[in-house]
């Protein structure tokens, strides 16, 4: 049986057609950074040659969106780490600041929705899925923060997620141990806002949490290989 490609135009060759199915599969996390690409196990999956899809993999690895290793293989392209630690200490910051600005006009409601989407969360742990527990990370995020009144600061929380984005970060399939702490910490930030604690307070406990999982990304970085 033959697998969907989700191609859509019909008039592609193989090697488009599997590029176009393995893009698709890194740019919404199905593929994380790391993942082991094989040759054979693709082609099955696309009922072709092995040759179609190294040519698709040498294109995607042209768009540095895969590299090749001797003896180990094609894989999804890492993280690029500069970038993500820079990313993560300026998103740290100015989230930090629109959670605190945002949490005084946070009504019950809202709380409430913030919490369901944590006790969504911590149902993950159990079959951990980093695509969605990321997804519902940025969910959970975007509730408390949405309400802040400044635009200016509101703009760059946006731009700070979408540089994630761009980076494919699912950061919890590199660092997996992080998701049980990130929903303890939610649930820590969602006392604290209901609780009516100083602003000051809810800043910094937003702006630890971003910090948390940047701190185990370098830990797990600095790891060496076994």
């Amino acid at each position: 049986m033959t697998v969907s490609t989700d191609s859509p135009t019909g008039d592609l060759s193989k090697a488009q057609l599997a590029h176009h199915w393995i893009r698709s599969r890194i740019s919404d996390g199905t593929f994380s950074p790391g993942y082991r690409l094989v040759l054979g196990q693709i082609a099955r999956e696309l009922d072709v040659s092995a040759v179609p899809v190294r040519e698709a993999i040498r294109l995607l690895e042209a768009e540095g969106l895969v590299t090749f290793e001797r003896n180990i293989g094609a894989q999804v392209a890492m993280l690029d780490a500069t970038e993500y630690v820079h990313t993560m200490q300026t998103l740290s910051l100015v989230e930090g600041y629109a959670t605190a600005l945002s949490a005084p006009v946070l009504d019950a409601d809202t709380l409430e929705r913030a919490r369901q989407i944590n006790a969504e969360m911590a149902d993950c742990l159990g079959h951990f899925d980093p695509v969605s527990f990321t997804r519902l990370n940025l969910e959970f995020h975007s509730t408390l923060f949405e309400a802040c009144p400044n635009p200016h600061l509101l703009d760059l929380v946006h731009r700070g997620w979408s540089r994630l984005s761009a980076l494919r970060d699912s950061i919890f399939s590199f660092v997996p141990g992080r998701a049980h702490e990130s929903v303890a910490e939610h649930t820590a930030l969602l006392d604290l806002i209901e609780n009516g604690a100083d602003p000051l307070q809810v800043e910094l406990a937003a702006r630890n949490h971003r910090l948390g999982t940047l701190d185990a990304f370098l830990a797990r970085q600095n790891t060496p290989a076994r």
